[in-house]
């Protein structure tokens, strides 16, 4: 019984493993094939924090929201200076074994729809707004990570700034 068990787990971390690189592989896939839109001033964002941060501060005069992509990172998306599109925003995110933070002003209401192993949430008190209240739809599909909705950040010299894989490698040589 002993190397049944032995052998089950051999086979749990070699399906691990094997997950962890395939993964890597699909994130890096992606990472080529996504092009980025980060302008503040866009109504429309595409972001991507794939092996590497993700900081990004709208000014946005219109938003209509975009896509998040963050596969094994992650980091922050600021709107609070950016103004909601008067039909509202819709903002999917991915995450694999990534997140973020993502920080919007208290006068809006966040509408979260979520798939996946990880989670989503907000940790604002929606309870009190208008009924009119701008509103940002978040459809996310999340596989072992998560993203927190927020009225406050930290500030932009606390976050820290991810190192860079050449220097890193670098290093070690």
């Amino acid at each position: 019984m002993g190397g049944l068990l032995k052998g089950l787990l051999r086979l749990a971390v070699l399906g691990w493993i094997a997950t962890l690189v395939g993964g890597a592989i699909a994130a890096n896939q992606v990472k080529r094939r996504t092009v980025v839109q980060d302008d503040p001033d866009a109504d429309d964002v595409v972001l991507v924090g794939i092996f590497g941060p993700l900081d990004f501060a709208s000014t946005a005069r219109s938003f209509r929201g975009g896509l998040v992509e963050t596969w094994f990172g992650g980091g922050l998306m600021d709107l609070r200076e950016a103004v909601l599109d008067p039909a509202g925003a819709d903002l999917r995110l991915r995450a694999v074994f990534g997140g973020g933070q993502i920080v919007v002003p208290d006068s809006w209401r966040v509408t979260i729809a979520m798939r996946g192993l990880g989670g989503v949430g907000d940790t604002r008190s929606n309870d009190d707004l208008p009924a009119d209240a701008p509103e940002l739809r978040i459809d996310a599909t999340v596989l072992f990570g998560g993203f927190g909705i927020s009225s406050d950040a930290p500030e932009r010299d606390d976050v820290p700034e991810a190192p860079r894989w050449a220097e890193v490698y670098a290093r070690q040589s």
